[in-house]
């Protein structure tokens, strides 16, 4: 049976000073901009139904390949294959000046949630509003402190990633790995095997095992990140401890956040955007309305 495609997508190529971006796009190319951004272990068709409504109502829909997934690729041989929070966000700041959208929505769920927060914390001058599934999705310090025995059993596929048994599973076998995670994350979505082999193209980048071997050992203090990148970690820490008066400054009528904990509860899933994409679809243009009614382009 064939694919049912809701747009049809264009890509484009997208210059940034560590990568060669591909992104998916779709919609009028004056339309207002939003940015869709992936997760792992996902790709730009995970936002394919998102895409279609956002399309229809006038945006112009950019959603890129990020770090180690797709036809991305690093520029350099010797540039460190980093999955870190400051390596994602520094891509989509560096996207939406080279694509010279203005002050685009941006709406991202778990790797790509992560790098739309820390776009809209460090450069809120670029963003015009914030759409992330699991609300302020950003890291501290990487350590190898345990959490809660509650939180530490549902991430066992990270720790996995942190010994060579994963990555010998990633290199062997990255399609069982990551369908077992879609099965487990989404236990409710019953995705076809075509849907599946959509997105799993995607793994088969040449950065994908060190891009996310790095990402989850980094986070647990197990991997250095990448001094060219450090200013920006820094400063990423320092929002974090920021007072929560004034981490509210992200709700202002230019700048919002939509945080999804509700639905992630009411449907078992943690990527609700992919599930059911009419929430993200409402999300983004629910932002759209506010940042119309405060007079943004």
């Amino acid at each position: 049976m064939a694919r049912f495609v809701f747009v049809q997508f264009e890509r484009v190529m997208v210059g940034t000073s560590q990568l060669s971006v591909v992104a998916e796009t779709a919609g009028p190319p004056g339309g207002w901009p939003v940015l869709l951004l992936h997760g792992f272990p996902y790709d730009p068709w995970s936002y394919v139904a998102v895409a279609d409504g956002l399309a229809a109502a006038g945006g112009r829909v950019i959603a890129p390949y990020l770090r180690g997934f797709g036809p991305t690729r690093f520029l350099h041989a010797d540039i460190l294959r980093s999955g870190e929070q400051a390596a994602l966000g520094t891509d989509l700041i560096e996207m939406i000046a080279a694509m010279g959208v203005n002050r685009p929505i941006v709406a991202g769920y778990d790797w790509g949630g992560r790098a739309a927060c820390v776009a809209a914390a460090v450069r809120p001058d670029l963003v015009g509003a914030l759409v992330t599934a699991g609300g302020y999705n950003l890291f501290g310090r990487p350590t190898t402190e345990p959490l809660p025995p509650e939180t530490e059993h549902v991430l066992w596929y990270q720790y996995y990633l942190h010994t060579e048994r994963g990555r010998t599973m990633l290199e062997r076998n990255r399609r069982g790995f990551c369908r077992l995670l879609w099965t487990l994350w989404s236990p409710a979505w019953p995705f076809s095997e075509e849907t599946f082999e959509q997105s799993a193209a995607s793994l088969d980048c040449p950065d994908f095992v060190e891009v996310v071997l790095h990402s989850y050992r980094h986070r647990s203090g197990l991997a250095a990140g990448d001094p060219t990148l450090q200013d920006l970690a820094d400063k990423l820490e320092s929002v974090l401890t920021l007072p929560q008066d004034e981490l509210d400054v992200l709700k202002n009528a230019s700048l919002r956040i939509v945080a999804t904990h509700d639905i992630q509860t009411t449907i078992s899933t943690i990527h609700p955007m992919v599930f059911m994409p009419q929430h993200g679809t409402r999300g983004v243009r629910d932002r759209q309305g506010l940042r119309s009614c405060a007079g943004g382009a």
